[in-house]
């Protein structure tokens, strides 16, 4: 049995103050005891798993996608944007129905380039009730009409099947707020211009919304989803950092109240 110790270091530097997280634990992505580490105080993008080298999110991520959907490798996946790390890697190379895709905007839409369909989330090439689950890691915040998106993602979902998902919830108790928008192909920032990094495009992914809590009330309206957001602290899995929801949109029968989950541990 692996002993689970946490370590936290504080430094001045130069005027700013640096925290170090180091931990043993069990990564959910690669399942295997190691340790993770940070040598930055924004654990989001530096809190890796020194093994497989996953993200917190991204161990969030596949936690609740074994909470929800346990036999995940004998289903139907659709993931969008996937990177070659962690839950993707994981994800492509257990699931016997796993299918990719990568959005360029260039090219034509539905024909596979290296080994990826090109599809838009807005306006998809697939056939409705095709997948049991659909899987994004942080690409929400780069989608123009959300609502669009969130309809065709129900249209290409099995009945019990779910889109479960990464988004920043920046906001937090704060309304959703849109960051830019597209005219004429043409990025308009309302906001201060921000980019995300993408695994397709060097120049990385404007953000076209920060999101808040009421993320959920708005899926819901955009479509028939039964949404639920997860939050999980788990230093032992190694999850522990900002904005760490995972988004479970379910695609049911008949939909039940909202509502929303906290795991501490």
């Amino acid at each position: 049995m692996i002993s689970y110790i946490t370590q936290i270091y504080g430094k001045m530097e130069m005027g700013r103050k640096n925290m170090f997280l180091k931990n043993y634990g069990h990564c959910p992505c690669c399942e295997q005891d190691t340790l993770f580490q940070s040598n930055e105080i924004w654990l989001r993008d530096y809190y890796f798993c020194m093994n497989c080298g996953c993200l917190p999110r991204e161990r969030a991520l596949m936690t609740v996608i074994e909470m929800f959907y346990p036999n995940w490798r004998e289903l139907k996946i659709h993931e969008s944007s996937p990177i070659e790390r962690g839950a993707s890697i994981k994800l492509k190379n257990e699931c016997k129905n796993y299918t990719a895709s990568q959005f360029w905007p260039d090219k034509k839409f539905g024909k596979v380039y290296d080994g990826f369909y090109n599809i838009d989330l807005e306006n998809q090439h697939f056939n409705n009730d095709k997948f049991d689950l659909v899987i994004t890691q942080d690409v929400f915040e780069h989608i123009y009409n959300p609502d669009k998106a969130c309809k065709e993602i129900y249209r290409t979902l099995k009945t019990d099947g779910a889109h479960i998902c990464t988004i920043p919830m920046v906001n937090k108790d704060k309304p959703t707020e849109k960051w830019s928008i597209k005219k004429n192909d043409e990025i308009i920032f309302l906001n201060e211009p921000e980019d995300h990094g993408n695994p397709v495009d060097k120049n990385g992914s404007p953000v076209s919304y920060h999101y808040g809590y009421d993320l959920c009330f708005l899926i819901q309206k955009w479509s028939n989803f039964n949404t639920i957001m997860i939050s999980i602290d788990n230093i032992d899995k190694g999850i522990r950092a900002e904005y760490n929801e995972i988004i479970v949109m379910k695609k049911e029968k008949r939909s039940r109240p909202f509502s929303i989950f906290k795991n501490r541990n």
